[in-house]
C-alpha cells in the first residue's frame, strides 16, 4: 500500500509503524536532532543553490510555556496521545522552504482552531484534530486511531484523505523531503 504525502509516494509498510502503535518519545527526540541538523545544512547552501534567501526555517523544541499550552489543549478536548507526545518534545515547526512549506502549529494555535472550527469529521474514523498545514493551505489532522489525514483543499470542511498511517510515518516523510533538497 502506498500513501501519498507531500507529493511523494512511499511504501506505507516499509519501516513504518503500524497504526495503533504509539509515537515513542525517544525516537521523536532523535528525529528532532536529525531534522534540525538537516535543516541547518540546507540553510547553509540555500541561497547559492536557489538564488534567494531562505525564510525562517526552524524546529523549535518544547518549552515550559509550550508544555502549559499543551496541558490547556488537553483540558479543552481529548487529543490523540501521539499529539501530546509531539508537543512535549516540539513546540513548533516552520519549514517554508521545504517543498511548498510545512508547518506544525504550536499547541496554542491548535486550541484556537479547535475553539473556532472543532474537530475534523472523517467517515469511519474517530474525530481528528488539525495540528499542521502546508504552504498551499492544506491541513493535516491526527485522529485518535493514530492515522494522519490531509485535506484535499484548503478547507476544514471538505474531504480529508489518508496521508500517513501514523505521526511517525508523517515525520519520516518530512525528513525525506528535507533530505531530498540537500
Amino acid at each position: 500500500m502506498f500513501y501519498r504525502t507531500w507529493g511523494v509516494n512511499f511504501p506505507g509498510a516499509e519501516g513504518a509503524i503500524v497504526a495503533g502503535e504509539r509515537l515513542d518519545a525517544e525516537w521523536l527526540r532523535g528525529w528532532c536532532e536529525q531534522a534540525a541538523l538537516a535543516v541547518a545544512e540546507l540553510m547553509q547552501s540555500f541561497e547559492a543553490r536557489y538564488g534567494f534567501e531562505p525564510g525562517s526555517n526552524a524546529i523549535l523544541l518544547a518549552t515550559q510555556n509550550s508544555h502549559q499550552t499543551t496541558d490547556a489543549l488537553v483540558e479543552l478536548t481529548p487529543i490523540p496521545s501521539d499529539l501530546t507526545t509531539l508537543y512535549w518534545a516540539i513546540g513548533e515547526v516552520s519549514l517554508p522552504d521545504v517543498e511548498n512549506g510545512y508547518y506544525i502549529h504550536p499547541a496554542s494555535l491548535v486550541a484556537d482552531h479547535f475553539r473556532e472550527y472543532g474537530a475534523v469529521q472523517i467517515d469511519g474514523e474517530e474525530p481528528a484534530l488539525v495540528f499542521a498545514s502546508d504552504g498551499g493551505g492544506h491541513l493535516f489532522a491526527l485522529a485518535g486511531s493514530g492515522r494522519l489525514w490531509r485535506s484535499t483543499t484548503a478547507s476544514w470542511f471538505d474531504q480529508f484523505d489518508l496521508a500517513a498511517a501514523s505521526l511517525q510515518e508523517f515525520l519520516e516523510g518530512l525528513s525525506r523531503q528535507i533530505s531530498s533538497l540537500l
